[in-house]
C-alpha cells in the first residue's frame, strides 16, 4: 500500500497500489499522514519525496467502496485528505512530488501541495471536485497556476497535459519517461527547519482553517454519495462510449486496409 525508505536524508514514500491506480482509500490516506509525521519528526530528515508505483501516480478517490458508504464516512474522509494536504504544505522541510500517468482529484492536490513538483511527459491534472459540488485544494491550486486558471480548471474540469502544467506553474519541471528524477533531489543540501518554518510563515499565510472550513461546507449539504455517484456514473459512461467510438473506429479501420 505504502513503501516507505530513507536515503541520506531524504524519506522516500512511494504509493503502491498500482492495480487501483493508487486510489487513495482511507488506510493509505492515514499511513500517508503517518509516515509524513513521522519524517517531520525525524531530525534527520530534510527532504520527502513522493512517488508512485505503476502507470498512475494516483487516480483521487478510490470509490470502490462508495455504496457502502454513508455521507459522514465520505465527509471524513475528505477532512483526513485535507489535513494531509495542510501538513504538506506547511512542512518545515522540503517537499517533492514525483508524477507519472494520471494524476487527478485528491492525487492532483497532494501535487499540488508539494514544494518541487516533477511530472512525467505523460502525466495529466485533473481537479474534479466541484463537479459533485466539493471545495477541495482549490486555495493551493490557485497559488500555483494562478486565480484564473484555478477556477476555470476545477469549475470545467478540465484535463491538463504535463507541457501545460509546467508553462503554468501547476508543475515546476518535466521529465522524460524512463529518466528517474531521484537523482537529480539526491544532491540537494539539506535545509534547517527554523529558517524553513519561518520562510513558510513569511509566504504562506495560514489559511487552513478556512480551508477545512470551505471543505466542511461544500460536503454537508445533504446527498454527498449520491452525487459523487452521479459523478462516477457519468464518467463511466462517457468513457465507454469513448472506447466504443475507438472500437467502431478500428473496425472500420480493419475493412478498409487492402
Amino acid at each position: 500500500m505504502l513503501r516507505t525508505e530513507s536515503r541520506g536524508g531524504i524519506a522516500l514514500l512511494t504509493l503502491d497500489r498500482a492495480d487501483r491506480g493508487n486510489a487513495l482509500s482511507h488506510e493509505l490516506v492515514d499511513a500517508l499522514q503517518g509516515a509524513l509525521d513521522a519524517a517531520i519528526g525525524d531530525a534527520e530528515i530534510h527532504t520527502l519525496a513522493l512517488r508512485a508505483s505503476g502507470r498512475h501516480f494516483c487516480t483521487g478517490f478510490d470509490l470502490s467502496d462508495l455504496d457502502a458508504s454513508s455521507d459522514g464516512d465520505l465527509l471524513l474522509r475528505f477532512v483526513r485528505v485535507e489535513a494531509l494536504l495542510s501538513t504538506l504544505w506547511h512542512a518545515p522541510i522540503r517537499t517533492v512530488a514525483i508524477a507519472q500517468g494520471r494524476t487527478w482529484g485528491a492525487g492532483a492536490d497532494i501535487f499540488a501541495a508539494c514544494e518541487e513538483r516533477l511530472a512525467c511527459d505523460d502525466a495529466s491534472f485533473r481537479f474534479p471536485g466541484p463537479g459533485f459540488g466539493l471545495v477541495l485544494g482549490t486555495r493551493r491550486l490557485a497559488a500555483r497556476a494562478g486565480v484564473d486558471l484555478a477556477r476555470r480548471w476545477t469549475i470545467e474540469g478540465v484535463q491538463v497535459d504535463a507541457r501545460t502544467a509546467a508553462q503554468t506553474g501547476l508543475a515546476t519541471a518535466v521529465f522524460a519517461a524512463g529518466v528517474d528524477p531521484l537523482e537529480t533531489i539526491s544532491g540537494r543540501p539539506a535545509i534547517r527547519r527554523d529558517t524553513a518554518a519561518a520562510l513558510r510563515s513569511a509566504t504562506r499565510p495560514d489559511h487552513r482553517d478556512a480551508d477545512l472550513a470551505a471543505l466542511v461546507r461544500s460536503a454537508c449539504e445533504p446527498g454527498l454519495r449520491d452525487r459523487i455517484a452521479a459523478y462516477r456514473d457519468g464518467v463511466r459512461s462517457a468513457t465507454g462510449k469513448i472506447s466504443q467510438l475507438a472500437t467502431e473506429r478500428g473496425s472500420r479501420d480493419s475493412r478498409s486496409d487492402p
